[in-house]
């Protein structure tokens, strides 16, 4: 999801936990019903949003990381100026995703953001194959052939790419890419990025204000109550998420990553009641036949090196 760290930080080589299951279980679970806490906010304006989930998400990691001992890191990254680019490029990153899968959820378009998650893991190791000069197998090439089919097949449909679910996967998945390339850990990297865009959201908040066009603390108590979750629907799964990747098998999390964007797409179909036509459910149909390939083959190569 739009919100999901960038890669496992390092699963435990012997085996699943129950802890790191349920770690892991709840992240998914509260990213699959995050749609319908930004359909609650799809009021407010897409960077007001942003702003707020940016601005109450930094004091939620902070305190991680002073709980954890783990601000050492964080202290030495502050005075790499490689490592605060580097900060910066994700943290920019991350922040257009975000706002690409607030306003679409708000402009119903959830399924297109379903769409965007599925093919994100595709879309990761078509990066590896051409950034990283890693080879593709037989499998992965047709799995990435099957989700290129449910573009184009869109594409027909609509006479327009369908921007949406690509602008969140090309996003995501150069987000995923760079951040691999941040040499933190992933709560310290996360307060990193929030802390690089506290400046310009916090300048964003008073400039809104200063016009009268901010909806915090602006007469409405939900609203203002909304903003100041979306620290908390931002940083928790984040945090859930890291500590759960620690316990567990990387071909466990690969499995478990289906959850969010599978709830997502039902969330849409059943609760928003987004158009659901036959070319869709067919590009569906392709997109879950590729993954369905993408996982077996990506188990099928884990117990082979297990087997070694």
């Amino acid at each position: 999801m739009t919100d999901r760290p960038a890669a496992p930080p390092g699963p435990v080589p012997g085996g699943d936990t129950l802890p790191g299951f349920l770690f892991a279980l709840s992240a998914y679970l509260l990213w699959g019903f995050l749609p319908l806490y930004m359909k609650a906010v799809a009021h407010i304006p897409t960077v007001e949003v942003i702003a707020h989930r940016v601005l109450w998400s930094l004091p939620i990691a902070g305190v991680v990381l002073i709980v954890i001992g783990r601000t050492a890191e964080l202290r030495a990254a502050l005075r790499n100026p490689r490592m605060l680019a580097q900060g910066a490029l994700t943290a920019a990153l991350i922040s257009v995703n975000w706002g690409i899968y607030v306003w679409a959820i708000g402009a119903g378009r959830a399924l297109d953001t379903a769409l965007g998650y599925y093919i994100n893991p595709l879309f990761s190791v078509f990066l590896g194959a051409v950034l990283l000069g890693e080879r593709l197998l037989p499998v992965q090439k047709a799995a990435i052939a099957l989700a290129a089919a449910a573009v184009g097949l869109l594409t027909w449909e609509t006479g327009s790419l369908p921007w949406v679910a690509l602008a969140l996967t090309l996003s995501w998945g150069f987000y995923a890419f760079f951040r691999k390339t941040l040499p933190i850990g992933p709560n310290q990297g996360f307060f990193l990025e929030v802390l690089i865009l506290a400046l310009p959201a916090l300048g964003y908040v008073v400039w809104a204000a200063g016009r009268g066009d901010s909806h915090f603390l602006a007469g409405v108590p939900l609203d203002t109550a909304l903003l100041l979750g979306c620290g908390v629907v931002t940083a928790v799964p984040l945090m859930l998420y890291a500590n759960g990747a620690k316990l567990l098998r990387l071909s466990t999390i690969a499995m478990m990553q289906y959850i969010a964007p599978t709830m997502i797409f039902l969330v849409a179909v059943f609760l928003f009641r987004e158009p659901f036509s036959a070319t869709k459910l067919v590009a569906f149909a392709l997109i879950w036949a590729a993954l369905a390939l993408f996982t077996t083959g990506m188990l099928r190569r884990g117990q082979e090196v297990r087997e070694s």
